[in-house]
């Protein structure tokens, strides 16, 4: 093969002599270049797979590119209830789970006032849920110290360590696998607009134009609202610029009349219309989004056991029942949210 590329070469050489001899040369080097990888052979076991020289580095190259982050629901590892794991261990020596919630969010981590039994009490369906996880990991529901976050502070408990896990109507995304791990979901959503009913605004369309739009900072919703305002495909004149801490803020500044409109999940956008009988949700849901718990980056073993619970939550009927008591009344019992998504697994 080695003398076959030379003769190619000199053949080259020989008919480009017209052409000038810098430029025949460089045209020489680059098909000289295309046949040696080429001749590279696909299949060697020499390569080390990280110079790119031999074919296990050539391989590895085309399946880095094959394995680029889609459907982040589906990339959690198979469910186990295998507690043998060293961050069970140090969880079970401990003696409780640290959780990351919301304490703001009506009917998923919220704090009843009209609850005077139990008026310090944080109650809703992330709040079930992980109770839950606690019950199965600690054989206590009630082993769970709860630590209220902002949206924007999520992921930086879990990797400060801060907390075991957040189950905080969390999102999972490409992104966010980069920097923490998380279970298989157990809530589907997705992105709407809310808005005062007497507003023109008719969902996440040319209606936003010229509007004031608050999100939650850190938000899923931010992400998709500058990543569209960059791309032109949201208004120009729609203002973005509106974020804060907890998207439940949005709700104030919409009621103060500081913004128009507000984009979060559809899920919370229902629990806030439902709080407010003056805004309403515009238009449908533009997003397909999953919540996950989320955990610190390294500790499979507690993610494939919440996987496990989760399991297990869905089959003993536990999930229905939570979602029947918190959410069916402003999420209906049709909607595509009523039933926990199916898991896939990497």
């Amino acid at each position: 093969m080695k003398g076959g590329m030379a003769m190619t070469a000199r053949r080259l050489r020989a008919s480009l002599k017209g052409w000038g001899g810098v430029g025949a040369m460089a045209l020489a080097l680059v098909v000289t270049a295309v046949f040696a990888l080429l001749s590279l052979p696909l299949n060697s076991a020499h390569g080390d797979g990280s110079t790119g020289t031999g074919g296990q580095g050539v391989a590895l190259g085309i399946q880095a590119k094959a394995t680029a982050c889609t459907d982040p629901q589906d990339r959690s590892p198979a469910p186990s209830a295998d507690e043998g794991g060293k961050t069970i261990a140090a969880i079970k020596q401990r003696g409780y789970l640290s959780v990351g919630v919301d304490q703001n969010s009506y009917r998923w981590g919220y704090r009843d006032p009209n609850n005077t039994a139990k008026s310090s009490d944080l109650e809703g369906f992330d709040i079930d849920l992980a109770h839950e996880i606690a019950k199965e990991i600690l054989d206590d529901p009630s082993a769970v110290r709860f630590h209220a976050i902002p949206t924007n502070q999520r992921i930086p408990a879990i990797k400060s360590g801060q907390v075991d896990l957040v189950v905080r109507t969390m999102t999972i995304t490409c992104t966010r696998l980069k920097e923490v791990a998380f279970s298989a979901p157990y809530f589907l959503t997705g992105q709407q607009v809310l808005a005062p009913k007497t507003s023109d605004i008719t969902g996440y369309d040319k209606s936003l134009a010229g509007k004031r739009i608050c999100s939650a900072a850190g938000s899923t919703a931010h992400d998709r609202l500058s990543a569209d305002k960059k791309a032109g495909t949201l208004a120009s004149s729609t203002d973005i610029t509106t974020t804060v801490p907890n998207q439940l803020d949005c709700l104030v500044r919409l009621q103060l009349g500081q913004v128009d409109a507000v984009v979060t999940d559809g899920a919370l956008a229902a629990s806030q219309a439902a709080q407010d009988p003056t805004v309403e949700l515009k238009g449908k849901t533009f997003t397909d989004d999953y919540y996950g718990v989320a955990m610190k980056l390294g500790t499979e073993d507690l993610v494939r056991r919440v996987n496990q619970v989760l399991v297990d939550y869905r089959k003993s009927g536990g999930w229905q029942a939570s979602y029947t008591k918190w959410l069916s009344a402003t999420l209906k019992a049709d909607s595509p949210s009523a039933t926990p998504p199916t898991a896939h697994y990497k």
